[in-house]
């Protein structure tokens, strides 16, 4: 039996009882609050809640767009998140939100099988990340960077928000005076508000244009008034459908993506704290996988890492795991009440188009970033048509029909942008004519005001 020294080490290593910050009531200029640090329990929780908050404009949004219980989502988000902080040791501060990336397999789904078959879906591309996350874990992540340079990852990115413009102008048509207002909004308190007030310009945003929805007499509160406080949220379950292999398939890009974001969230909290958090790639990835696998099985969306939340942390320089398992707790809170879901669920058409035309947007820039931020040479033809092809596929949607099973715009898109690099790159090394990269300066880069950043498609 371990000593009461040695077992309050250990307690410390797995990161349970955090150590106090200073007088835990201040953060200097030139510190940060660790993970494994808090400051008093007071502002720790409402460090948890601004968490909540920052991740809740699209999280909410996600069950919204494809139909999914939004309570369900916000209890599983929450239960996500503690796994992902028990998995990772308590040393990687995160909160899984909802994905966007999942939105256009699951809608293909839903038509043809309904939730239970996106569902379906949804535990398979969480078990692929899973067991990528185990291999990462145990080989490193150095394939994941020759798999995917920059040029391919952000093409992957760019292309999955892009191919959801049709979406956006669908709900945008329905109601263009408030999704007009929903996105001037957005815009405005992005422009207008620095810190952790513009970082909320999309929740805020939707609040607007739910006001003017509200005015206009575009809101139901039927269903909020007959919903409970207190119960718990609906549970659906998965249905398997092995006809449907090409609907498996529309979902494996996913995985992709949700490697890309993990891996850049990964590299971002270190780069911010000043530590080596690579060796956690693939408790992360597994974790993410994990927390999929288990939403899939219960109705909620997929989860993956949020940005939003790592500028939460670099604006209050706090990235205290504790404050992540406050806001995990009432994310399960906030899922345990039916009323609150109700209320999601009015949500009308217009507020939605005009939120998701700034967030899809912002996904496809995210792709475009990547290259930006990784220094891409776009003067390279292997990276021109990789990019250039993969993004046509994308937004136009191609698909490709092989008997019954049908492929859309992101699948074929991802596996031309793969294919189209590796194979232009393999050519080029063989007739050498594929020139090395001139090498930039970290200092030239740094003077272009180049800063690395989380890849993000939620």
């Amino acid at each position: 039996m371990p000593s009461p020294v040695e077992g309050c080490r250990y307690g410390r290593r797995m990161g349970l009882p955090w150590k106090l910050h200073g007088d835990g009531a201040t953060v200097s200029a030139t510190t940060i609050v660790a993970p494994d640090e808090r400051l008093s329990w007071g502002r720790t929780i409402g460090l948890g809640v601004q968490h909540v908050v920052a991740m809740f404009g699209a999280t909410f949004l996600v069950p919204l767009l494809t139909g999914f219980p939004p309570s369900t989502t916000l209890l599983f988000s929450g239960i996500g998140t503690i796994l992902f902080l028990l998995i990772t040791g308590n040393r990687l501060p995160s909160y899984l939100g909802s994905s966007f990336a999942f939105i256009a397999p699951i809608a293909a789904a839903t038509k043809i099988g309904g939730i239970p078959l996106a569902l379906s879906g949804i535990i398979v591309v969480g078990a692929l990340l899973a067991i990528v996350g185990a291999v990462v874990h145990l080989a490193g992540a150095g394939w994941i960077d020759r798999l995917m340079p920059p040029v391919v990852s952000g093409a992957i990115v760019a292309l999955i928000g892009f191919n959801l413009a049709p979406a956006a102008r669908d709900n945008f048509t329905k109601a263009p005076v408030v999704a007009v207002i929903t996105l001037a909004a957005i815009i405005l308190v992005t422009v207008l508000f620095k810190g952790l007030i513009g970082r909320l310009s999309i929740v805020i945003g939707v609040v607007v244009g739910y006001v003017a929805a509200l005015i206009g007499g575009e809101v139901s509160f039927d269903a909020v008034g007959k919903a409970a406080w207190i119960g718990l949220p609906e549970f659906t379950a998965p249905a398997f459908d092995p006809s449907q292999l090409a609907i498996y398939l529309a979902f494996v890009p996913v995985v992709l993506a949700l490697i890309a974001e993990n891996v850049g969230h990964v590299k971002g909290v270190g780069q911010l704290t000043g530590r080596d958090l690579t060796p956690l790639t693939g408790r992360a990835l597994f974790a993410d996988g994990i927390s999929t696998v288990l939403a899939g099985v219960g109705g909620g969306s997929a989860t993956t890492t949020y940005g939003e939340n790592i500028g939460v942390m670099a604006a209050t320089r706090v990235f205290s795991t504790a404050a992540y398992w406050v806001a995990a707790i009432v994310a399960v809170l906030l899922g345990l009440s039916p009323k609150i879901g109700a209320v999601i669920s009015s949500v009308p058409p217009g507020v939605l188009g005009g939120a998701t035309t700034a967030l899809y947007g912002l996904i496809g820039v995210i792709g475009i970033r990547i290259w930006v931020e990784n220094r891409v040479d776009f003067a390279k033809p292997k990276n021109q048509l990789t990019a250039g092809i993969a993004l046509i596929i994308g937004i136009a949607d191609f698909t490709f029909s092989f008997g019954e099973a049908s492929f859309g715009g992101i699948i074929l898109g991802t596996i031309a942008a793969i294919v189209v690099y590796h194979l232009m790159d393999l050519v080029g090394r063989a007739r050498g004519t594929d020139e090395p990269t001139p090498a930039v300066s970290d200092e030239a880069h740094a003077a272009t005001g180049g800063v690395p950043a989380e890849p993000r498609t939620d």
